[in-house]
């Protein structure tokens, strides 16, 4: 009887520590936080300042009236809402694809046995350890002068479609998903195209929610290799656009400021849509052999 009593008790002990003890985490994680939203936040805020704002003794730490002023300075200096609409094209082009092939590497690494997989998986992790700046004159060459499509959607997307992070990370996925049950589908007459697509791929959906954020951000904040391929104007994509604002003699802060802020809103509204699926995918992605 006396023991019956003392096991709620017990427990509510438990709940209360455990609460305390979240207060203390919150309460410690707060400044962090703050810490990590300054920039953010003064980005927004200065977009909507003057120049002569920004720079002052004394920043505004509030909004302004001067967005539409700073926009239409940066709209007609980049042609900004077309460097955008590139950039938003390519990341998801570049996000679709690659989702596809990486998903066909890492089921296949994981799910079929062939001669020298082993050596071939290996010598795909290798690559990771080659400085980008050594492939990227050998790719500038291939895409400009030998395939000719200098100024184009695809000279951006392609070099990097089956990338390395991608293949690992889907081989991990898929070694989660149970033998049999692709086994069971096979048996039932599913074609092995159709095995991947309708069985494997619902199943890692966390997983490749992951892998879209992290492709999507990586090809929306590449830099360097569309200055390279993109030389005319009506082709920049959103970081090249941004760049072209800083000269030797004059920086265009404000506009700096405008395009970078309203840059953060496709992929913020993609990882607020995507954000449980992209904690899961990453828990699960981790799954060791």
């Amino acid at each position: 009887m006396t023991t019956t009593m003392q096991a709620p008790k017990e427990k509510a002990g438990v709940k209360a520590r455990d609460r305390i003890r979240a207060f203390w985490l919150h309460l410690a994680l707060i400044p962090l936080a703050a810490l990590f939203l300054a920039p953010l936040w003064m980005m927004a805020v200065f977009s909507t300042h003057p120049e002569s704002a920004i720079f002052s003794a004394n920043p505004p730490l509030w909004f302004g009236g001067s967005f539409g002023e700073n926009f239409r300075g940066l709209q007609a200096d980049t042609n900004y809402l077309r460097a955008l609409l590139n950039s938003v094209v390519i990341a998801s082009l570049y996000t679709a694809f690659s989702m596809l092939l990486t998903s066909m590497g890492g089921y296949a690494f994981a799910k079929f046995d062939f001669p020298g997989k082993s050596w071939l998986f290996g010598l795909i992790l290798a690559t990771l350890t080659i400085p980008t700046f050594v492939t990227i004159i050998p790719q500038f060459i291939m895409i400009a002068r030998d395939m000719k499509i200098s100024n184009t959607y695809w000279a951006v997307i392609l070099p990097t479609l089956a990338n390395t992070i991608g293949i690992f990370y889907m081989r991990q996925a898929f070694q989660t998903v149970p033998t049999d049950l692709l086994n069971a589908a096979r048996i039932d007459g599913a074609s092995e195209w159709r095995t991947f697509w309708q069985i494997a791929l619902p199943v890692v959906r966390p997983a490749m929610a992951a892998l879209a954020i992290l492709l999507f951000l990586a090809s929306w904040n590449d830099y360097l290799w569309p200055l390279l391929v993109l030389t005319q104007k009506d082709s920049y994509t959103m970081p090249v656009a941004l760049g072209t604002l800083i000269g030797l003699t004059r920086v265009s802060w404000g506009g700096i400021m405008v395009g970078t802020a309203i840059a953060t809103l496709p992929f913020l509204a993609l990882f607020l849509a995507l954000q449980r699926h992209f904690v899961a995918g990453i828990a699960g992605g981790a799954v060791k052999d």
